[in-house]
């Protein structure tokens, strides 16, 4: 039995490439001194076989 994968809401930044998308995962994190929440942005490449995703669609990716 495998543990379930891990899911994250972004939006997609560039669908120039064939079959692949860039989406961008944006996240708060609390800053340690201030305490005030920080957005930090992550980059992933994602699969995307029809070539159906446009820049500024919002898509969920799993680890695979």
């Amino acid at each position: 039995m495998r543990k379930p994968r891990r899911t994250v809401v972004g939006v997609v930044q560039s669908a120039k490439m064939q079959k692949t998308v860039v989406v961008a995962v944006e996240r708060l994190e609390l800053h340690p001194k201030y305490k005030k929440y920080i957005r930090k942005r992550s980059k992933f490449y994602a699969h995307d076989e029809k070539a159906e995703c446009k820049e500024g669609d919002k898509v969920l990716i799993a680890e695979t």
